[in-house]
């Protein structure tokens, strides 16, 4: 082979290489994107596919299975041959239209309860209560003795009451009473509104309650308060709707966890409520919320301690006379005591000044006990 073949042959075999070369890869390439166009349609056929409905196992018969689906309804249905071994409490995912059971899964019946209560150790100590010597005394007799000096009662040989009602006109200072004694006995404090208690769905109400006890006693030492306890405790009717019944079950479980533990434990309960007169006669019976203490509107000693408290870092005008503002706020609670002294202090940064003046503390009486609307006779008659 002369010099010209060998060159010619070099060029063909450039030109049968690279035209191999190219051919294996469009080959490569399209095999790449027929993959991606298959998964691509496996995706839309998996959105396709309906949602599956989370269920819980009643109890187990065979290849069948009784589930309870989220609205509380239950069904005998078929169990898939490659589901694992169930038992009653467990959670699936079923098919929504023949609710055939296709797979256990991991999650817990249990709720978040800490979305429901507020749970924190409360800064409230005695020294910011007023009015209430009385009512604070009871509670350190009913609720810290037990929880610092158990022995105390052993000795002794009494059972302090489980938990005290704790009743009166609305703003009186009942949650204050309640962080308090929480915060005197380095306890948790665990508040929840009675309304949040009453669920949906059949049975989650009382499941919510057993939860939030269980969360108490691994917490101890704990003080349950219960603000609006009558929204969950009012009196029983023998027929209602379903909503009814489902705040009677809740209240029954309510009632069962009071019973479950004992005087001395580390969980005291404390309920409030500004309608004594509708409650159910069963949670103040002795050994449940047994001890009843009235928070009434302050005297006008006791107002004149809650705005003690609530204007001591205020700054004052020399024309300010303590017992004459006192005097002008009968029949106010705790706290409106405290928003006449929060609008006082508006009025005087509205004029851009620091000191608080009489006249202030007499704009902030009106605002707060008429919202402004107080006219002719009734203005005279508290200021004239």
């Amino acid at each position: 082979m002369n010099g010209e073949e060998a060159k010619e042959k070099n060029i063909l075999d450039s030109v049968i290489y690279r035209y191999t070369t190219t051919t294996n890869q469009a080959e490569v390439e399209n095999a790449l994107l027929k993959e991606t166009v298959q998964k691509l349609r496996d995706e839309l056929e998996r959105f396709k596919k309906p949602p599956l409905m989370v269920c819980e196992i009643k109890s187990v018969s065979g290849n069948c299975a009784t589930i309870s689906i989220p609205n509380g309804n239950q069904f005998f249905v078929e169990v898939s041959e490659g589901c694992e071994k169930l038992r009653a409490g467990d959670m699936v995912l079923a098919e929504q239209k023949n609710l055939t059971v296709i797979k256990k899964i991991p999650i817990t019946k249990k709720f978040n309860v800490e979305k429901y209560v507020i749970v924190e150790k409360p800064r409230t100590t005695w020294k910011d209560i007023g009015g209430l010597t009385a009512q604070v005394q009871e509670i350190q007799e009913v609720v810290e003795l037990p929880l610092k000096k158990p022995e105390l009662f052993k000795k002794v040989g009494i059972t302090p009451p489980k938990g005290i009602l704790l009743y009166g006109p609305p703003g009186t200072g009942k949650t204050l009473l309640a962080k308090a004694v929480a915060q005197s006995t380095n306890s948790t404090f665990i508040e929840v509104v009675g309304s949040e208690l009453v669920q949906k769905f059949i049975g989650e109400g009382a499941k919510l309650v057993k939860e939030i006890f269980e969360m108490a006693r691994s917490k101890a030492p704990t003080v349950v308060f219960i603000d609006e306890i009558d929204a969950l405790a009012a009196r029983r009717m023998e027929m209602g709707t379903s909503g009814e019944r489902e705040v009677n079950r809740t209240f029954m479980q309510l009632l069962a966890e009071l019973d479950g533990f004992e005087p001395l434990d580390n969980v005291k309960v404390i309920g409030a409520t500004n309608r004594k007169d509708i409650l159910d006669p069963a949670v103040i019976r002795p050994g449940r919320l047994d001890r009843l203490i009235h928070v009434p509107l302050p005297d006008k000693e006791g107002r004149l301690q809650i705005f003690n408290i609530h204007s001591s870092n205020m700054s004052f005008s020399a024309n300010v006379n303590r017992t004459d503002v006192i005097g002008r706020m009968d029949g106010f609670s705790g706290a409106e005591i405290h928003a006449v002294c929060t609008e006082a202090g508006y009025f005087a940064i509205r004029e851009n000044r620091t000191q608080i003046t009489k006249d202030d503390f007499l704009k902030a009486i009106v605002k707060v006990r008429q919202e402004g609307k107080l006219e002719g006779e009734d203005f005279i008659r508290m200021f004239g």
